[in-house]
């Protein structure tokens, strides 16, 4: 786990050492254990890491660059079939002088260009300087584990995992005026800002799956990996339970390899709770487990945890929260660079905190749900008697209104004259989900609001979590649920074996019982969060109201009418506003600092 950084100028202007030094300095909290830079100022490029050591800690100095000093890798993240690839190198006589990850990516560059990335099982985010070709490649792991950003300009193209590393060495304008209006937009849908969009004008993600080649001429893009190539097809239950627990199983173990201490996040959910008895089949020592508790016994999971911990004789570490957190939202946004609407931020930083003092790596159970169906809204939305007559194109357009925030109007009644104008013309639906819709379009219903959720929520919010409150503690997660093999198993499952008369990750829990118990995969699911619409109505109304009144965006963007009927209507109790409210109140929190 690690920050990288760098850039590529077409007309060979060197950016300055003291810059890139900076950039380095913005990312030291995803890795404060190690610095370097490869820097070709004759060439414009270089290519930075800041590293939190994990694997080869004596040996694994980045970047690593070739023999003949002609090409040059960083990463972020990790690789963790590694092993078996330095192995295979070995056999065919490469040389390899450390037990580093990035060597090995570095080896298999060198013999076999970009399509290397195919053999890579792991979460990563890589840059590298091919000067025999006078290029520079941007590449993604298959689903978006770990960030990258790119802004360019058609003559200097700036890279870094956190906007935060890119903005100053931009020509984009900051403050307000540099907000893309059109991220605001899609915001209101998500809740999150879909990919590639970012908050900020001209910056955009490398897309998950996706390598970029920047040369002279120009930046070629090409997809490396494509989830939608799957095809569904029929299988026994025993047979689809075998595979999936052996694919589970080996992406588990390949992820407990570290040089340094290691647990994992436990909720005493079905997805943590499988996991850690995974982790613990293939350990000779008990597994560091953390959980967070609150008094609130709605939103306390600890209980469950502690009786996960038990069953697989972990080492539990647990801690009573404070329950309301709006102290720390503006911490957790700072750390995000980019507003999120969602409150379960709070307590995975608070989390994140407890596991820190102990381990430098954990595995959660994240990517479960959104691969085999645990949300409710699958169940609420597939249950409607009215969905099994829509065709295509209806289907399309009501689930992606079933988990919009704002309605197409609710936003236009929302903005002001000036802001309607500007983006008032734009579907979310058209620009942001669609495109995903027609490349699924060969998969089930379900295994279709999967495909959209699995390319834009997961990547857009829900692995933005684990990583950005794990790197503001300099923590690594580690996700085995996304392991590329799980990913393609999970969409040649037809959808009825995922969600079954209301039944959630249906085949899943069936397969999983044995192994945690029927109490722990079968126990309802509680959403790790916080109730903050409770806070909004009462104590914390007033700091709300507030908040919003005082944002100088929201004030430019929005007209205040809407928002205080929001705000009476929740403080009332006659209408429930916690998911708009929560988005606008995260706006004007993340934007309160370019306004000062």
């Amino acid at each position: 786990m690690c920050g990288i950084f760098g850039y590529w100028d077409r007309s060979r202007r060197a950016l300055d050492d003291a810059a890139l030094a900076e950039m380095g300095r913005q990312l030291a909290h995803r890795g404060p254990d190690d610095a370097g830079v490869w820097h070709q100022p004759q060439r414009g490029v270089a290519v930075g890491n800041r590293r939190l050591s994990i694997i080869d800690l004596a040996h694994g100095h980045q970047p690593f660059v070739s023999d003949d000093g002609r090409v040059a890798v960083v990463q972020n993240g990790e690789i963790f079939n590694y092993v078996e690839l330095a192995q295979e190198l070995r056999r065919e006589g490469v040389a390899l002088r450390t037990a580093s990850d990035t060597e090995v990516i570095l080896r298999l560059y060198e013999r076999e260009g970009i399509a290397c990335l195919d053999k890579l099982n792991g979460m990563f985010a890589i840059a590298i300087d091919d000067a025999r070709a006078d290029a520079l490649y941007l590449a993604r792991d298959r689903i978006g584990v770990k960030p990258l950003y790119v802004a360019d300009d058609g003559e200097r193209a700036v890279f870094a995992s956190e906007l935060k590393a890119i903005l100053p060495w931009t020509a984009a304008r900051r403050g307000l005026e540099g907000i893309d209006l059109e991220a605001v937009h899609h915001y209101l849908s998500f809740n999150y800002i879909p990919a590639p969009w970012t908050i900020w004008q001209g910056v955009r993600h490398v897309m998950p799956g996706t390598w970029m080649k920047f040369t002279r001429a120009g930046v070629e893009t090409r997809r490396w990996w494509n989830l939608a190539a799957q095809r569904e097809a029929d299988q026994e239950f025993g047979a689809w339970a075998e595979e999936f627990l052996a694919i589970l199983e080996d992406a588990t173990r390949i992820r407990l390899r570290a040089d340094v201490p290691w647990g994992a996040f436990l909720s005493g959910g079905v997805d943590s709770s499988t996991i850690v008895a995974l982790m613990a089949r293939h350990v000779q020592q008990p597994v560091r487990t953390f959980c967070i508790g609150f008094a609130d016994p709605r939103f306390d999971e600890s209980v469950f945890a502690a009786e996960a911990a038990r069953r697989f004789g972990c080492r539990h570490t647990s801690e009573i929260a404070e329950l309301n957190m709006l102290d720390r939202w503006p911490q957790v946004l700072r750390h995000l660079d980019q507003p999120h609407g969602d409150a379960s931020f709070m307590p995975t930083l608070r989390v994140s905190e407890l596991a820190a003092r102990h381990v430098k790596v954990v595995l959660t159970g994240d990517g479960g749900d959104e691969l085999f169906a645990g949300y409710d809204k699958y169940a609420d939305y597939f249950a409607r008697a009215e969905v099994g007559a829509l065709d295509d194109d209806a289907f399309r357009r009501s689930y992606f209104d079933s988990i919009s925030l704002f309605s197409p109007d609710a936003k236009l009644g929302l903005y002001t004259e000036a802001m309607a104008r500007q983006v008032g013309g734009i579907d979310s639906f058209r620009s942001a989900a669609l495109p995903w819709f027609e490349q699924a379009g060969h998969f089930d219903r379900l295994n279709q609001a999967l495909y959209l959720d699995m390319q834009l929520l997961l990547s857009g919010n829900n692995l933005v979590k684990p990583d950005r409150m794990g790197m503001a503690v300099s923590i690594e997660a580690r996700t085995p649920f996304l392991d590329w093999r799980m990913m393609e198993f999970a969409f040649r499952s037809r959808g009825a074996t995922k969600l079954h008369g209301g039944d959630k990750k249906h085949w899943y829990k069936r397969a999983v019982a044995p192994l945690i118990g029927q109490d722990l995969a079968y126990r309802r699911k509680q959403m790790f969060t916080v109730p903050i619409g409770e806070w909004f109505r009462g104590e914390s109304h007033g700091w709300l109201a507030q908040t919003l009144r005082g944002s100088a965006l929201l004030r430019r963007l929005f007209r205040p009418e809407p928002i205080e009927a929001m705000l009476a209507a929740h403080r009332d109790g006659t209408a429930n506003h916690t998911r708009e409210l929560r988005a606008l109140a995260a706006l004007a929190l993340w934007s309160a600092p370019f306004a000062a």
